[in-house]
């Protein structure tokens, strides 16, 4: 028998592995977790209710087709449920889009600052990853179409874009979409749309409907605060539902996943809630930011950019907040090694930022 050792693919070894925000500070019983994303004020209490009545079953299959889940995601967003796919996260979803369509050889297109695990299911595939530049951390159509070529199989678009917190208005949006061939397909992550109050927004449904080239995925770890249960969706055209339930595993979205979903889509008040409250604190924080001279782009997600004068003073601001309790997000694997992303939080933590800021600064 040969000595061979056993090698994975080729690329394999190329990809860096995606790293997420920390949530524990040594000697910190409870810091301000404001890395991730997250909802500040969790999930709803209906959602909570129905993922424990879920747990007395644990011993069952979940339903395969998440048909429960589905049908709430349909009923609340008026959506076509038979054109709704859910996975374990968006992450799973733009996973699968990415075997669906993509293989050795073939190119991925995003924008400059766009979401890490674009790159990574690329690089997973044997393709290759293309990043086209941005214009004031905001995707721009123009690069974005200059950078097609003929071994382009898809593009993926961040719309409010992770973590610049910048998004395209619907009409960019269509200009892209336009400027596509048919064979290319459109994916606009859409993880943040809830928290956007821009008239010009649109989550690209519109686009879905209009042809059969695009798709919209979203999620339920920001606005549902269900996070830990892994949930994710996309809108799609007939044809590429089909495609991706021929490669999804058979029963991947839990029981209990599907039961708090269903319950948090439908639970509108407290999604209202949560959106106020992020309206709010999101302009509240990035006006005592602006007044101690910390600033970064309009952010239309429930975090903020913050950009420091140079990666050292984004370093030693990062451990100041950590002195305090408070956990922001190192973003040097974005391309933006001088800033840090900060979720909006709860009132007092959101205060709790501005404080150790404001030491940091020499502006308190």
């Amino acid at each position: 028998m040969a000595n061979t050792p056993l090698t994975p693919r080729p690329g394999i070894m190329d990809i860096a592995p995606y790293v997420p925000g920390e949530a524990k500070i040594a000697g910190q019983a409870e810091p301000a977790q404001l890395a991730a994303n997250e909802n500040a004020l969790g999930p709803s209490a209906a959602a909570i209710a129905a993922y424990n009545a879920a747990a007395q079953s644990l011993h069952r299959y979940p339903d395969g087709g998440a048909v429960e889940l589905t049908k709430a995601i349909g009923e609340v967003h008026g959506l076509d449920a038979k054109r709704i796919v859910c996975g374990a996260g968006s992450d799973e979803i733009l996973a699968l889009l990415g075997r669906g369509y993509v293989g050795p050889g073939d190119e991925t297109l995003y924008s400059e600052h766009g979401f890490l695990m674009y790159p990574i299911i690329t690089k997973s595939l044997g393709a290759t990853p293309l990043k086209a530049p941005e214009t004031d951390l905001t995707a721009n159509v123009d690069a974005l179409l200059a950078a097609v070529t003929p071994k382009t199989r898809v593009v993926f678009l961040a719309n409010p874009n992770n973590p610049t917190g910048t998004m395209l208005p619907a009409g960019e949006l269509k200009r892209l979409r336009n400027g596509l061939d048919d064979n290319i397909l459109l994916v606009i992550d859409a993880a943040y749309a809830e928290y956007v109050d821009d008239p010009a927004y649109s989550d690209g449904r519109e686009l879905v409907d209009a042809g059969s080239n695009v798709v919209m995925t979203r999620t339920f770890s920001k606005i549902y605060g269900l996070a830990a249960l892994r949930i994710g969706w996309c809108y799609a055209p007939t044809s590429i539902v089909d495609v991706l339930h021929r490669i999804r595993g058979p029963f991947n979205v839990t029981a209990t996943a599907i039961a708090a979903g269903a319950a948090a889509v439908r639970d509108r008040e407290h999604v209202q809630r949560s959106r106020n409250h992020n309206t709010v604190e999101r302009a509240r924080l990035a006006d005592r930011l602006a007044q101690l001279g910390l600033k970064g782009p309009q952010s239309h997600g429930n975090f903020l950019l913050i950009r420091f004068e140079s990666p050292e003073m984004a370093e030693g601001a990062l451990k100041s907040m950590n002195a305090v309790g408070v956990i922001p997000r190192r973003v040097a694997g974005y391309g933006l090694p001088e800033c840090l992303r900060i979720t909006v939080g709860t009132a007092s933590e959101n205060d709790r930022v501005v404080d150790a800021l404001a030491d940091f600064t020499g502006a308190k």
